[in-house]
């Protein structure tokens, strides 16, 4: 099948959505940039913001009445680095220390 099933297979789906009370925590560091803004942001298991940062684009845009997707990118070139650097710093981590990384792909 698709998931390479065989004996013992679980299903991502049917696995236990709780990790043993004993487990590290799981430090996600999550980076959005689909519209106007971008976004990063460091969770912990999944239910736990350490921190948040947002660069908005609303002043870049308002003067044209909508969002232009050519300025929105360039935007998103010239703040991901400092916004992701600030999540980091807020929740008291260097990149390493994160486990994963989860992004938008694409707009909308």
């Amino acid at each position: 099948g698709p998931y390479g099933e065989g004996p013992g297979f679980v299903a991502p789906w049917q696995r236990d959505a709780h990790p043993p009370q004993d487990a590290p925590p799981v430090l996600i560091l999550a980076i959005e940039s689909s519209c106007d803004e971008t976004a990063a942001a460091v969770v912990e298991d999944g239910r736990r913001v350490l921190s948040s940062v947002i660069d908005t684009q609303l002043p870049l845009h308002a003067q044209y009445g909508g969002v232009i997707p050519e300025l929105a990118a360039r935007r998103h070139m010239e703040t991901v680095d400092p916004v992701v650097r600030e999540a980091l710093a807020q929740a008291g981590l260097a990149l390493d220390g994160v486990d994963c990384v989860a992004a938008t792909l694409g707009p909308g």
